[in-house]
């Protein structure tokens, strides 16, 4: 938990200091959008998770990278950006529909598009066509082998419901510490600004 928590805690300063800094404006409604999406993954468990206790897996967030905000802030965009389209893509399959509610899972599918919606823009503002090669090195590169290793993790589980449950908790573990930090730095934001 700790090694996700300091990597969100840097994608979140830096992604939040572009709001301020570069017009990047990531609204009040793009964090209740996240609030929104915790909820839901939190109403699509099916299982205890102390019923697939055998199945738990540390799938090697990649932490270090992460660590001592050495991340530029188009970097740590591009990281986060890549956090929200994984998990998109990974809740966005056939295999995924069979598992889930569907009306939950379509009410999530929807959330994090919206979000990915709001980073976008942020992303069209930040980056140039000299930024263009941050999807395909270093941090952002991580980050998709780390969902790869999710993606592998489901094929040799069989996606099993266990499966499934064990990395909804690892997603709503990521989401959730994402979405509490940015909401205390809008508000840390506030107290500074307050004459």
């Amino acid at each position: 938990m700790a090694f996700v928590l300091s990597l969100l805690m840097a994608l979140v300063l830096v992604s939040y200091g572009l709001g301020g800094s570069l017009g990047c404006d990531l609204s009040k409604n793009h964090v209740l959008i996240g609030r929104k999406n915790i909820r839901l993954l939190g109403q699509m468990r099916r299982l205890s998770p102390r019923f697939c206790l055998q199945d738990r897996k540390d799938f090697d967030f990649p932490q270090e990278m992460m660590e001592g905000g050495q991340l530029q802030e188009a970097q740590a965009l591009s990281v986060l950006h890549e956090m929200l389209q994984q998990s998109f893509n990974l809740f966005h399959t056939e295999r995924a529909s069979a598992a889930w509610d569907t009306t939950l899972l379509e009410q999530l599918r929807t959330g994090l598009h919206q979000q990915l919606d709001d980073l976008d823009a942020c992303l069209g503002q930040v980056m140039g066509e000299e930024d263009s090669a941050l999807g395909r090195t270093g941090p952002t590169l991580a980050m998709k082998r780390y969902f790869q290793g999710i993606h592998v993790y489901l094929k040799e589980k069989g996606y099993s419901d266990c499966a499934w449950e064990i990395v909804r908790l690892e997603i709503l573990r990521s989401l959730s510490t994402s979405t509490s930090l940015h909401e205390m730095l809008r508000m840390m934001d506030g107290d500074l600004n307050s004459p």
